[in-house]
């Protein structure tokens, strides 16, 4: 807020009653009813990203158990809407039991399905996964919300949150998503595949967040984590990690026009996929342009993002990069066309940086002004020097416009270390 002195006759005015212009303080504007910025990533193209900023006052609902929050955006109409949180929702605060279909056991299902009686070279099946499937069906309808067009959901103070929820922003336009800390559903029925590999892998549902087949959206100044069930509170049962987790944020299936800005995505290992599936040609090709700026991407394993099609760009992110379990950060796959310029990434000791590039399939990527660990450092070469046999293309064919503000790569660890994530002030 701006403070402003007033003159003694202003004030004289006040205390007297006089009528006549009002003299103020400056407004704080509502970041409720902010809109994206134009020229602020491919959100902005177009019509431009506005959510509920229009909204009623009878449109504007200020929710505090996920129960009120279901009903806020169940609420009928397609008019704008924007939905305050306070505090933190528990999408699953009745605890897996909850969830389990009548005759579900999981010792039973670990005795029927252990390698050593079932083996390595079909897929479970049995009454067992069925009251599992059944399970799983009870949770998804439970966790999963699907947020409606012309919304705007932002977290109040530095508090506000969802755990074990899933944003579904799916096939509408025009969603905002602001201000929260998204912790992370935990999959109370992974299902055992043991045909995933050489020694079979326990598989998850459920994202923080998902864009599917979604248009202008944008996600900012949210805090993507696994709280207090990380991967290493996990068990492991058949010798692999019995994994609940599944991604922090997808955009696929031919959504499009997506910015995703100033968040932070931590502790967490499939993290952000752009594009699902090598085969949806038909519905990503010519969409999926999505643009990454200012986050922080802290000790998460790989997919920082992965991407599939579409163009997109990648600059002013900070990526803190663990020495264990680390995989790669860029995922270089199909049809992309990935520009990442002015990044920082800071390396634990030990990690390469030929190993921030990851090659999934042969694609052309850009790759300009980046630091590692303070320097500058030419990604695309050193990744090609340290996997000959991985070697990516250079250009990616196209040069971001959409860029609202560009900070040098030098900058930007301290930028987004100290103003990326929830409950920092909203610029």
């Amino acid at each position: 807020m701006t403070r402003r002195t007033l003159g003694t006759a202003a004030a004289a005015a006040l205390v007297l009653g006089i009528t006549g212009p009002a003299v103020t303080a400056e407004a704080v504007p509502d970041p409720a009813r902010r809109a994206l910025a134009a020229g602020d990533g491919w959100a902005s193209d177009g019509t431009g990203t506005t959510g509920g900023a229009a909204a009623d006052a009878s449109r504007v609902f200020t929710v505090s158990t996920w129960e009120g929050f279901r009903r806020a955006l169940e609420a009928p109409g397609t008019e704008p809407r924007i939905v305050r949180v306070v505090g933190r929702l528990n999408a699953t605060a009745a605890g897996c039991g909850a969830f389990a279909a009548p005759g579900y056991d999981f010792d039973a299902y670990l005795a029927a399905y252990d390698p050593k009686v079932w083996g390595y070279d079909k897929e479970v099946s049995g009454p067992q996964e069925d009251l599992r499937a059944a399970s799983a069906a009870n949770q998804s309808k439970a966790v999963k919300v699907k947020v409606p067009a012309n919304t705007t959901i932002i977290g109040v103070g530095s508090t506000a949150g969802i755990t074990g929820g899933s944003l579904q922003i799916t096939g509408v336009d025009n969603v905002i998503v602001r201000n929260l800390t998204l912790e992370s559903p935990l999959d109370c029925f992974p299902q055992w595949d043991p045909t995933d590999g050489a020694t079979g892998a326990w598989n998850s549902e459920y994202d923080s967040a998902v864009v599917y087949g979604a248009t202008h959206v944008w996600i900012d100044h949210n805090t993507f984590t696994d709280g207090a069930h990380p991967d290493s509170s996990l068990p492991s049962y058949y010798g692999e990690l019995y994994q609940q987790h599944d991604g922090e944020l997808d955009v696929v299936r031919g959504a499009d026009l997506v910015t995703v800005s100033w968040n932070v995505f931590a502790d967490h290992d499939k993290t952000l996929m752009i594009g699902n599936s090598d085969g949806a040609g038909a519905t990503d090709r010519g969409k999926l342009r999505v643009t990454l700026h200012h986050n922080l991407f802290r000790n998460v394993v790989e997919r920082a993002p992965r991407v599939r099609f579409g163009k997109v760009d990648a600059y002013n992110n900070h990526f803190v990069v663990p020495g264990s379990a680390y995989a790669y950060s860029l995922g270089v796959g199909q049809e992309s066309q990935l520009v990442a310029e002015k990044n920082a990434f800071t390396l634990a000791e030990g990690v390469s940086a030929g190993r921030i590039l990851k090659k999934w399939k042969d694609a052309p990527v850009s790759t300009a002004d980046n630091l590692v660990n303070g320097r500058p450092v030419d990604l695309l070469a050193v990744h090609n020097a340290e996997f000959p046999g991985e070697a990516l293309r250079a250009d990616a064919g196209w040069t971001p416009v959409l860029r609202a503000r560009v900070d040098v790569p030098e900058a930007v660890p301290g930028l987004v270390d100290h103003r990326a994530g929830a409950g920092r002030s909203l610029h």
